[in-house]
């Protein structure tokens, strides 16, 4: 799973409808150009395919009075708000996705009710669990990883991952359990992105060919 379709589905939703640099803005701000492939080429090459998949609705709008080529805006269709939600629940359960797919699963969390949030967090925890259990069917954590030469370094590395994974995700369900943060259905949500024209203090100032479009 690619975190780019997630998080660029996650910035259209916010806005209801946004063109690509807007997308783009929003990304930096979440520094997600720092922990993830969202790199401008990334994001507007996504933005375009997902909008020939039926994903997103491209609107052609009017070039501004300074000029320039037409800008397209984007909006998310049934098809997308289906996508969404299945890569979310997807990157909050799956244990062997790179670290990026989790981080965007974290930064849409608050769109799913409190409820599943917990469930889908559990069902991380128990896939972790799992996972560590047949690492240890071949590899003794007790017995340090010098049993196996330097090659049990790499279990005992799984191993400490596993612990560390579920550890976070246990204090992260007792957070959410305890009442922390704004989940759907439970009143005004964060805003997590930037009104039109609102200086993002995170930006790279990179120029992009995508941001005229």
């Amino acid at each position: 799973m690619s975190a780019i379709r997630l998080l660029v589905l996650g910035a259209v939703r916010q806005h209801g409808r946004a063109h690509g640099y807007q997308v783009r803005n929003d990304l930096e701000y979440w520094g997600a150009h720092e922990w993830s492939n969202a790199k401008p080429g990334s994001i507007y090459h996504a933005l375009k395919q997902m909008a020939k998949q039926g994903v997103l609705l491209a609107h052609e709008v009017a070039p501004s009075t300074a000029g320039g080529p037409p800008r397209t805006e984007y909006e998310i269709t049934d098809a997308g708000h289906e996508e969404y939600f299945r890569l979310l629940r997807e990157a909050l359960t799956s244990y062997d996705q790179k670290m990026d797919v989790l981080s965007a699963g974290i930064g849409c969390i608050v769109d799913l009710p409190r409820a599943e949030v917990i469930e889908l967090l559990k069902e991380r925890v128990r896939a972790i669990e799992a996972w560590r259990a047949a690492v240890t069917e071949h590899y003794v954590p007790e017995d340090g990883p010098e049993q196996l030469g330097h090659i049990g370094e790499i279990m005992n590395y799984w191993v400490h991952s596993a612990d560390s994974g579920a550890e976070w995700t246990q204090g992260l369900i007792k957070r959410i359990e305890g009442g922390a943060y704004t989940f759907a259905g439970e009143g005004e949500p964060f805003v997590g992105v930037l009104a039109e024209g609102e200086e993002n203090p995170y930006a790279t100032g990179i120029p992009d060919d995508g941001d005229r479009h």
